[in-house]
């Protein structure tokens, strides 16, 4: 039977998108599947401030009446022009091993996106920098993680067959944490702290973090990452967005916050402990379990995430990036965490992946964003 595709209009459609990508993954072991209503959040008007000025058209592959695959296109004017591009994206792309439905879907996005005046699309992609990119090329047999995409083996092969091309690829290090941290750590710290009069700042509770210091981090991450693949700017809205949507869980005592004379934050390390095995059992349900599997697994976990790090451009290769260090992983190494997962990092931010040569580490997964001219 023939592949038919469908445009998702109502909300009830919106939530059999969410659904596919879940339930794709269902049985595999290695996926860390979305919860459903963030998702929602994600994808809705109303909720996600990055739709106000995005357009986007969400597509849904059906065969004899049962889906099986979806898509996202998108086009981000603000990165068109901060990049002086003509691009669509990419992103939210699922589908069963056929080449006749990823074809179709394809076909779709890149429709729309021609109708729009584009000239090439490429993803997979978000709204934004902080929405999850890159199809996983390498570590399939690795688990995934909540900050990233896992996709089956198949979907580079269907992908490039179509005619897409590699345009930039990140890497992926799994870290693992001394027991004992290198003491020249501790110098290098000492003095940076002294010589630059900062200091790791001290939390009591997450509403502190959240209410004195949120909006610091993000001014800090838009001045680090503005040169970054596809980043633009994020505003006040979408600012406030992402606060509530990723600073309402955390550990205190697996964050570190630098911050200088002024009390503004210069360097930053943000990291979680893994939510995969728990949101494989939660199943895209938050309700009636899966906060218990979330909760159960910031309590115990020998694993680690590490989301966000930066320095001020003002303070980077001055050795500031050791006082984060110096804190979050001797925290780390006495919370019982054996191995940090250091999450994407561009193949060409060398100054980052330099950061692992104190420790023992692997690279152990790649991913890559792909682009094709229409």
């Amino acid at each position: 039977m023939g592949v038919e595709i469908r445009e998702v209009s109502a909300k009830q459609d919106l939530k059999k998108f969410i659904w596919f990508g879940v339930n794709l993954y269902k049985d595999c072991e290695f996926a860390a599947p979305p919860l459903m209503m963030d998702d929602l959040l994600n994808l809705s008007k109303g909720s996600n401030p990055a739709l106000e000025f995005c357009e986007t058209a969400l597509f849904l592959a059906y065969r004899e009446s049962k889906i099986v695959g979806r898509i996202a296109a998108i086009i981000n004017p603000k990165a068109n022009t901060t990049w002086n591009q003509k691009n669509a994206r990419f992103g939210w792309v699922d589908f069963i091993d056929d080449e006749e439905v990823s074809r179709a879907l394809f076909d779709a996005a890149i429709q729309w996106a021609k109708g729009k005046g584009m000239t090439a699309i490429h993803g997979p992609l978000g709204f934004t920098d902080f929405d999850h990119e890159g199809l996983l090329i390498e570590g399939f047999d690795r688990p995934g993680t909540l900050a990233t995409i896992y996709n089956y083996p198949y979907y580079p092969a269907h992908i490039e067959k179509y005619g897409f091309t590699k345009d930039v690829d990140w890497k992926e290090y799994l870290i693992t944490i001394p027991d004992v941290f290198p003491e020249k750590y501790f110098r290098i710290a000492d003095i940076v702290r002294q010589k630059f009069n900062l200091q790791n700042k001290k939390f009591k509770s997450r509403k502190e973090v959240v209410e004195n210091y949120a909006l610091k981090i993000f001014e800090l991450l838009n001045v680090c990452y503005k040169d970054l693949y596809g980043f633009t700017r994020l505003n006040d809205a979408q600012i406030h967005f992402y606060i509530k949507l990723y600073f309402s869980f955390f550990r205190l005592d697996t964050i570190s916050i630098v911050v200088d004379e002024k009390d503004d934050v210069v360097a930053l390390g943000i990291a979680m402990p893994s939510f995969t095995k728990a949101l494989q059992k939660a199943k895209g349900r938050l309700f009636p379990l899966g906060w218990f599997y979330m909760l159960n697994a910031l309590r115990k976990n020998d694993l680690l995430d590490l989301y966000l790090m930066a320095v001020h451009p003002d303070y980077q290769n001055k050795g500031v990036n050791s006082l984060v260090f110096a804190e979050l992983m001797v925290n780390s190494a006495k919370n019982g965490y054996k191995f940090a997962e250091s999450n994407p990092e561009l193949e060409t931010n060398t100054r980052m992946s330099s950061q692992w040569g104190s420790f023992e580490y692997v690279n152990h997964k790649k991913r890559r964003v792909y682009i094709k001219e229409i």
